[in-house]
């Protein structure tokens, strides 16, 4: 077959596809017009400083600490950095809420300040004495009114609030760019580069006394963010045709995550201030996972007594309630009980 028939032949193929999505779709059985890409598990999202979270829990309990309530205030973003395109800021607005997830892999007791609108809302319906704490099973049955009580809501120790304060984009970069080819305008050309650049960003986080309004413990850390780009590239004609190929690969550093990352090393710093505990060292004695109510995903308050299966550590096992990879799940999917 000839270069220009097999052209051709491209050509129509390409606008035959071009054609077919196109095309109107059409709603499957299941309702769905499409089914979506991607069979990834949900999975922990750690970071370095999340084992040292745990170890903290571990070495509070073991050495039967006192913990403080802790309540979290508003983390906010300082550094006023917008996308150039308007779709919304740089950096996390969710930094308070990291805080949460991160105090709570430490072990340390919380109450929500952070978010008080539906207890606030049932708290003025239990004072018109419209709230009843009436069973499920029993929705028509008479019940009395939800009684307030004086002292029913515990107070917070210590409360945590700060900002992130800085992110610079290009401290540093660094790159290379070639080009060799024939010198004929339609010789065999080529091209490589090669970029290295970084980034960092920054956190300043206080502890205050809830009671006095002292600032306890203030931390500022900042972390680097590193990206690399590779590419390569050919650029010909061969009997007529051109053809011009090129190749690359690039990552990021994921920005979002060294927050969480900043979050957690304060977090250690704090809670480990307040545990009392002499440092790292001490995580040599403890199981770091020993706990079965606390782990990488954070921590909870069991409401049933089956710890046995269903823990902190169940939690951050990627295939635990998977459809495709939990087996448990996916035979009772096609009714093997």
């Amino acid at each position: 077959m000839s270069l220009k028939r097999t052209a051709l032949v491209l050509a129509l193929m390409g606008a035959t596809a071009l054609a077919g999505c196109g095309s109107v779709p059409v709603a499957s059985t299941a309702g769905n017009y499409a089914k979506p890409i991607g069979t990834a598990p949900v999975t922990a999202n750690p970071t370095d400083y999340s084992a040292a979270l745990v170890c903290l829990n571990q070495y509070a309990r073991a050495n039967r600490v006192a913990a403080p309530r802790i309540a979290i205030g508003r983390i906010a973003d300082y550094t006023g950095k917008e996308e150039s395109d308007g779709s919304g800021r740089k950096v996390t607005q969710g930094a308070s809420l990291m805080a949460f997830s991160a105090f709570a892999k430490a072990g340390m007791p919380m109450v929500e300040r952070f978010d008080t609108s539906v207890s606030e809302f049932e708290l003025k319906y239990a004072n018109n004495k419209l709230i009843s704490d009436r069973p499920n099973s029993a929705p028509d049955a008479p019940a009395d009114y939800r009684k307030i009580l004086a002292g029913q809501v515990p107070g917070s120790d210590f409360y945590v609030v700060g900002g992130i304060t800085e992110l610079n984009y290009n401290i540093r970069s660094a790159g290379i760019d070639a080009y060799a080819g024939d010198k004929d305008t339609d010789g065999l050309k080529g091209n490589f580069r090669r970029r290295v650049f970084i980034m960092n960003i920054a956190l300043d986080l206080r502890m205050v006394n809830t009671r006095t309004l002292e600032v306890v413990d203030v931390i500022s850390y900042q972390k680097q963010v590193v990206g690399r780009e590779v590419s390569a590239g050919i650029f010909d004609f061969l009997n007529g045709n051109l053809f011009d190929i090129s190749a690359g690969r690039g990552a990021l550093e994921p920005m979002q995550l060294a927050v969480r990352a900043l979050i957690e090393r304060a977090t250690v710093e704090m809670a480990a201030n307040l545990y009392g505990m002499p440092g790292p060292q001490s995580c040599l004695r403890y199981d770091p996972f020993g706990d079965a109510t606390v782990g990488q995903t954070g921590a909870f308050v069991p409401a049933y007594d089956n710890l046995g299966t269903n823990n902190a550590q169940t939690r951050d096992d990627p295939s635990r309630w998977n459809a495709r990879r939990d087996p448990d799940v996916r035979d009772s999917k096609r009714g093997r009980y």
